[in-house]
């Protein structure tokens, strides 16, 4: 937060994932104030109030009717914003699951992850399918905010560290496309309504000019430091890339 400056208009907080609460519960204390906020984190995640902020628990790793409300709830904060407002954006792994306003039903999208959870594909497939049937994943989030400034600030759990597959992306440029969603909707024979089918042949944004993104923490600095420690104690040490 030490490069966060906001533009002078109102600064609004919106968290997502497993380490949400957390998150949002540091910024705040930094900052002093936000201007409102929405937490969306897991079942038993919430830790106590945070001043100024609704928090709120929901499914994972399947989406759930609490993932739904609690998102909308972060969609109405984020109306008529302006370009003098700032949407301060605290994304961390879980948040696909958390973090979703389905495009088709409810219950199709939940079939689908779970089958996708079942077939043994990485997350950067699932999440690649997963972008395509939300309202707020791909970068669809961050459009919403716009014309408001949105400074993203990311907790990696995605091997490689590619901001567009951290909790699908809400708030970045999307670099997979739907040829490659409809190469994984074949790979894993995943059966699809007509309107799941539409949605994959919908682009998601490939540009967003309203958006910064610094990522915090990720496994690549988790292996950095625990390879540090061990070379203290004397150990030599090997980190594995891929």
């Amino acid at each position: 937060l030490k490069a966060f400056v906001p533009k002078g208009g109102r600064v609004l907080l919106v968290a997502a994932g497993k380490a949400a609460w957390q998150m949002a519960h540091a910024a705040v204390e930094a900052l002093d104030r936000v201007d409102g906020g929405v937490v969306v984190t897991k079942y038993e995640h919430v830790k106590g109030e945070i001043l100024g902020v609704n928090c709120y628990e929901a499914g994972h790793p399947v989406p759930d009717e609490n993932s739904f409300a609690a998102t909308e709830k972060a969609l109405e904060l984020v109306q008529g914003l302006t370009a003098e407002d700032t949407v301060l954006f605290l994304l961390s792994g879980g948040g696909s699951a958390l973090f979703e306003k389905p495009l088709l039903p409810g219950t199709e999208l939940q079939d689908i992850t779970g089958q996708l959870l079942a077939s043994g594909a990485d997350i950067v497939e699932m999440n690649t399918i997963r972008k395509r049937l939300s309202g707020v994943k791909g970068g669809r989030f961050a459009q919403l905010c716009a014309p408001a400034h949105v400074y993203a600030i990311l907790l990696s759990d995605v091997i490689g560290d590619p901001p567009d597959m951290i909790a699908s992306g809400p708030a970045y440029p999307d670099r997979s496309t739907c040829a490659q969603a409809w190469a994984i909707a074949e790979k894993y024979q995943l059966p699809l309504s007509g309107q799941a089918r539409a949605l994959l042949d919908q682009e998601t944004p490939k540009e967003l000019d309203n958006v910064e993104t610094v990522i915090t923490g990720s496994v690549r600095e988790l292996c950095s430091a625990a390879a540090a420690a061990c070379q203290r104690l004397g150990y030599e040490t090997h980190i594995l890339t891929d």
